[in-house]
């Protein structure tokens, strides 16, 4: 059963955030978005990050797998602050290392579900048949066999998902990032989206950190971290 834990973690953690902040400045002044949130994840933890629209979870996520910079503090992956790597290591962390999965897909739509699933390893330069294969085996794994030459606009929501979740799996990340992952789908296909995670949290050796709205895939989490206000509560 979930429940909501402090910040402090295992000594053993996999990433390691200390005194997080990240503000932008507008012509009004100041806008602080992250407020020095610390936060230890353990290898294989699933958790939940939830809070009210604006509370910073998206920007946190963001961070948290090298797609912003903040303004201080520090992400640690395996001791390593990501932040000190340079573009190119931080751009091949990001691919090798990480998958994302947002609420809208952004599956690109003049391509089919495969060669959607296939991107990250063709931009990680994988030889073409080795990328096919792995996305094959994933499209397959998430019950979309039958769909690999369909582009986005000939799938459902549920499987546009499904395609986004291949795609986020395909160069084997440790860790997987799921912003919002049934925030735009119907419950029955909500359901059917954890359930897929679920097993392949399991099938794939994975951490998984969830941004949602959603109390029942809070609930089937490790642990729930809680934001207001760009902090975390207890």
């Amino acid at each position: 059963m979930s429940e909501t834990h402090n910040i402090t973690g295992a000594s053993d953690a996999m990433i390691t955030v200390a005194g997080l902040c990240k503000r932008f400045e507008t012509d009004e002044g100041t806008i602080e978005v992250l407020r020095g949130i610390d936060l230890k994840v353990r290898a294989g933890e699933r958790i939940a990050i939830v809070g009210a629209s604006g509370a910073g979870k998206s920007t946190f996520m963001h961070l948290l797998g090298g797609l912003d910079r903040p303004s201080a503090g520090s992400v640690r992956f395996e001791g390593d602050e990501i932040f000190r790597f340079s573009s190119a290591q931080l751009d091949a962390f990001r691919n090798r290392t990480v998958g994302f999965v947002f609420q809208f897909h952004q599956l690109l739509p003049e391509f089919t579900a495969l060669e959607n699933a296939m991107l990250p390893a063709r931009i990680a330069r994988l030889p073409v048949g080795e990328a096919r294969e792995r996305a094959e085996r994933l499209l397959h794994g998430v019950g979309l066999g039958h769909r690999l030459s369909h582009k986005p606009g000939q799938l459902s929501g549920g499987e546009q998902q499904r395609v986004a979740i291949a795609r986020a799996l395909v160069m084997g990340p440790r860790l997987l990032l799921a912003d919002e992952p049934t925030g735009n789908l119907d419950s029955v296909t909500s359901a059917e989206i954890l359930a897929l995670l679920d097993r392949l949290h399991a099938e794939c050796n994975l951490t998984l950190i969830v941004v949602t709205h959603s109390e029942m895939l809070a609930a089937r989490m490790d642990r729930i971290i809680r934001m207001s206000d760009g902090s975390v509560v207890p």
